[in-house]
């Protein structure tokens, strides 16, 4: 557990990161009512959502949150591969929305929040974990030889993701469907 009290920046960051889910629904409610989807800009920003979608669920396969510091599978080659999946599924549904106002709101939103979210996460990390997080920052932490689980991406409530991803990409197609 991290101590906030021991450490201002952290708490103001936990202050942030406490509105990161509301502000975030916010901000897809406007970006929805804005989008100005046309099926070429859906097709591609579909295309790259679901790329940043594969990742998240890559990585959901071998994360074991808050019982180890994974560095199998995608966390060989990044720290922070959930939150590289969100950008990028960001960055596709700013493409699909076809509008620079909806491009700036959530990329914005990604810049400010995922950079907090990484802040929090590596602090607790270091708390709960300490010498073995460090090595795994250096390099130095050997994976086990853990094969991707769809249980595991279930435990980790990447489910919830898809769906809402799913249904991001349904209400973008009916917006062009029905002309709105």
């Amino acid at each position: 557990m991290i101590d906030l009290d021991a450490n201002p920046d952290l708490r103001r960051l936990y202050h942030i990161a406490r509105f990161r889910v509301t502000l975030g629904f916010a901000v897809a409610a406007l970006a929805f009512w804005l989008a100005r989807p046309t099926w070429a800009t859906l097709g591609s920003g579909a295309v790259l959502a679901v790329f940043g979608e594969g990742v998240r669920l890559w990585a959901a396969g071998y994360l074991e949150k808050g019982e180890e510091v994974t560095c199998s599978g995608p966390y060989r080659l990044n720290r922070h591969p959930l939150y590289c999946g969100t950008f990028v599924i960001g960055v596709g549904f700013s493409v699909a929305a076809a509008s620079a106002l909806v491009a700036t709101l959530v990329l914005a939103y990604l810049a400010i929040m995922l950079p907090v979210a990484i802040r929090l996460e590596e602090a607790t990390l270091r708390a709960a974990f300490g010498e073995e997080y460090e090595r795994y920052v250096r390099g130095s932490l050997t994976a086990p030889g853990r094969r991707f689980s769809a249980a595991r991406v279930l435990r980790n409530g990447e489910h919830h993701a898809l769906l809402g991803f799913a249904a991001a990409l349904v209400i973008l197609g009916l917006k062009v469907s029905l002309g709105v």
